[in-house]
């Protein structure tokens, strides 16, 4: 039962937070991520990072972070793809290393061979950045993970 109600706090959680960026908000790009391969610890886990921002105006900038889960964390997954669209309000201007900063959000991801999952993290310059609420993500493994999450990038 504390399970479910785990997963319905979160699910309320990311629902709220999507309509304040619905009408004003601008795509900067696309953040690609690979994420190290790791184990979960039961209770979270935290996992090296490199992303690389493919921005829309063209070019690209790399990143380097850690993403922290906590929650339920349990089982071992290889090399992880995380990929976001990447947001903001419609009065900040991007400039280089923009995205550098704290995330917080929201995490669920389950394997058993190849699975995926989903993120939904806010935060960046001055909390100005979205990571798209659903994020594509594809891994190799046996894991389930629900909690919450962050993500910090240099």
């Amino acid at each position: 039962m504390k399970m479910r109600t785990l997963i319905i706090t979160i699910a309320a959680l990311l629902l709220s937070f999507t309509p304040a960026y619905a009408g004003s908000n601008v795509e900067i790009g696309r953040l690609s991520c690979d994420v190290e391969p790791g184990i979960g610890l039961i209770f979270g886990s935290s996992k090296d990072m490199t992303c690389t921002l493919y921005k829309k105006s063209g070019g690209s900038e790399t990143y380097t972070g850690r993403i922290t889960k906590v929650g339920l964390d349990v089982g071992i997954t290889q090399k992880t793809r995380i990929e976001w669209l990447v947001f903001t309000g419609g009065t900040h201007v991007y400039h280089k290393g923009a995205l550098s900063g704290t995330y917080v959000g929201a995490s669920a991801e389950a394997s058993v061979g190849l699975g995926g999952g989903t993120n939904w993290l806010i935060g960046g310059t001055r909390d100005s950045f979205m990571l798209q609420p659903w994020s594509v993500q594809g891994q190799v493994g046996l894991n389930l993970a629900i909690g919450l999450a962050g993500l910090t990038l240099d």
